[in-house]
C-alpha cells in the first residue's frame, strides 16, 4: 500500500471564515493569505472573493503554512458542544453541497493521526497506550476507506425500520459520501494542530508507521470507546446485524475470565448495580488527567453513574427527543440487551402508546437532553397516584457504545506496564498486528 492521504471535512455552513497562515496558491497559481471569507449562493456555488466557484482547493507554498477556521462546532449533539477556531496543516478544499459550503482538510494519514491522538485524549499518557491507540485509529480509518470504495455501506435510509409498534435506527458514517471522514466525534476527534503534540504522539505514530490490527485478509474495522463498563459489547448491539470475531465481549481485568451472560436480564441487573473490578474503573486523577481533555473531565462518574428523572421532565424530555407523544410514561423495559448489558431494544409504556426503540444510540438519544452515557442501565421508579411513576432512576454502567478498545482500560494498562501489542490483543482477540506500508 502507497503512503495514503487523507480527506476530512471539518465544518460545513452557509458562510464560512478562515485565516491563510502564510501564502496558499490556488489551482490557477493565485497566491493568498490572510483573512478569508466564502458564501454558499444557492445555486449550487459559493462566492469566493469575487468569483462563484463549485471547488477551490487551495495548496500551502511550504510545510510552514497553515490555516485556522473559525467558528468550528465541537461535540455535535453532545453535552460538551462548543466553538473554537482550529488550525490545521496540509491543503484546504472547499467544496458545495446543496446550500452549504464545506471546509476540507487533506494531509497524509500519518500527519492526521497526530492530531487525533491528542485530539481524542491529553496527550501526556503511557508510549505504549499512545501506540496502541494509533494502531486503532488508523486501522478503523482505513477500513472505512476501504469500505467506502466497495460500496460496503448502506445509506441511513436503509438503517432504520419503522411501524407502529417500533423504531428501529442506527447511526454510522455511511452518510459521508463528500469525503473520507469528519472531524467530530461521529469518526474520530480530529482538531489539527490546534491540540499541540507532545514528542511522546510524535514519537507513538512513528514507531507504529503503517501498523493496523488484520483479521485474516482485511483490515479489522476497530471501533472503540471511552468506557466499556467492566465488559466489551459486540457489533451488532450498536450497528447493523453483524458479526466481526474480533469484535467480541471482553473481560476488561487482568485475568479475562468467564463473562456472566449479560444479555440475560437477571445478570445484568445484578453486573449493573454492582461494581466489578475493571482496568475501567478507576478514579486515578493522574491517568484521567492524562487521556481526557478539560471537557471530558466534565464528566466525573463514567464506571457506574444514575440519572433521575420526574414523571414531567422524562415524559417531556421522550416526546421532544423522539417527536412520539407517548403520554405520561409507565414503563422502561428491557427487550433485548447485548453481551455488556447494553440495551439495544428498549420498550417504552405510555398512557398514550407503547412503541419499542434500538438501538443502543437511539435510546440513548430519548433519554437525555444529549446523549446518556451508555444504554447499560436498569430503571428504578417511584410510585405515585393512580400506580402512575412519580419518579425514575436510571442506574448505568460504562461511558460509550463499548464496542472493542475501552479508552480509560487501555490507559490503565499502559500505566500497569502492557506493551502495546499486549494491550490490542486484549480487546480485539484473534487480530494481528501487520505493517502495510
Amino acid at each position: 500500500m502507497e503512503k495514503p492521504y487523507i480527506n476530512v471535512g471539518i465544518i460545513t455552513g452557509k458562510e464560512i471564515s478562515f485565516t491563510l497562515n502564510g501564502r496558499f496558491l490556488t489551482s490557477g497559481g493565485t497566491a493568498l493569505t490572510g483573512l478569508q471569507m466564502v458564501s454558499a449562493t444557492g445555486n449550487g456555488k459559493f462566492l469566493f472573493g469575487k468569483d462563484e466557484a463549485e471547488t477551490v482547493e487551495l495548496v500551502p507554498e511550504n510545510s510552514d503554512c497553515s490555516f485556522t477556521l473559525h467558528n468550528v462546532t465541537i461535540g455535535i449533539s453532545y453535552h460538551w458542544e462548543r466553538q473554537e477556531e482550529q488550525t490545521f496543516t496540509g491543503k484546504l478544499k472547499l467544496i458545495t453541497d446543496g446550500g452549504n459550503v464545506i471546509a476540507v482538510n487533506i494531509l497524509p494519514v500519518e500527519d492526521y493521526l497526530v492530531s487525533v491522538i491528542s485530539s481524542e485524549m491529553c496527550a501526556t499518557s503511557s508510549l505504549e497506550f499512545l501506540k496502541s491507540h494509533a494502531v486503532i485509529s488508523r486501522s478503523w480509518l482505513l477500513a472505512q476507506i476501504e469500505n467506502r470504495g466497495k460500496n460496503v455501506h448502506k445509506s441511513l435510509q436503509q438503517d432504520c425500520t419503522e411501524d407502529e409498534y417500533s423504531l428501529i435506527r442506527w447511526y454510522d458514517r455511511e452518510d459521508h459520501t463528500l469525503f473520507d471522514v469528519c472531524a467530530d466525534d461521529h469518526c474520530q476527534r480530529y482538531q489539527g494542530i490546534t491540540k499541540a503534540s507532545n514528542p511522546s504522539v510524535a514519537k507513538a505514530v512513528k514507531e507504529t508507521k503503517g501498523m493496523v490490527l488484520m483479521y485474516g485478509n482485511d483490515i479489522c474495522d476497530a471501533r472503540f470507546s471511552k468506557c466499556c463498563g467492566g465488559v466489551s459489547e459486540t457489533f451488532d448491539t450498536c450497528w447493523e446485524d453483524k458479526d466481526f470475531p474480533y469484535l467480541q465481549p471482553v473481560a476488561d481485568n487482568a485475568d479475562c475470565g468467564s463473562i456472566p451472560d449479560l444479555s440475560i436480564e437477571e445478570n445484568a441487573e445484578k453486573w449493573i448495580r454492582s461494581n466489578p473490578d475493571a482496568f475501567c474503573n478507576t478514579h486515578d486523577e493522574k491517568v484521567l488527567k492524562q487521556i481526557l481533555n478539560n471537557y471530558d473531565r466534565e464528566t466525573t462518574d463514567f464506571y457506574r453513574w444514575k440519572v433521575r428523572y420526574s414523571q414531567k421532565e422524562i415524559s417531556e424530555l421522550i416526546y421532544r427527543k423522539t417527536g412520539i407523544n407517548f403520554g405520561g410514561i409507565k414503563d422502561l423495559i428491557p427487550m433485548q440487551r447485548g453481551k455488556s448489558g447494553r440495551i439495544s431494544r428498549l420498550k417504552i409504556v405510555g398512557t398514550l402508546r407503547t412503541m419499542v426503540i434500538g438501538k443502543e444510540l437511539e435510546i440513548r438519544r430519548a433519554l437525555s437532553e444529549s446523549h446518556l452515557f451508555s444504554s447499560a442501565f436498569v430503571v428504578d421508579k417511584t410510585d405515585g397516584k393512580d400506580c402512575m411513576p412519580d419518579e425514575f432512576v436510571i442506574t448505568g454502567a460504562g461511558w460509550g457504545h463499548g464496542v472493542g478498545l475501552c479508552q480509560i482500560g487501555a490507559a490503565m494498562m499502559g500505566e500497569k506496564g502492557y506493551s502495546y501489542d499486549k494491550i490490542l490483543l486484549h480487546y480485539y482477540k484473534g487480530a494481528e498486528i501487520r505493517r502495510v506500508y
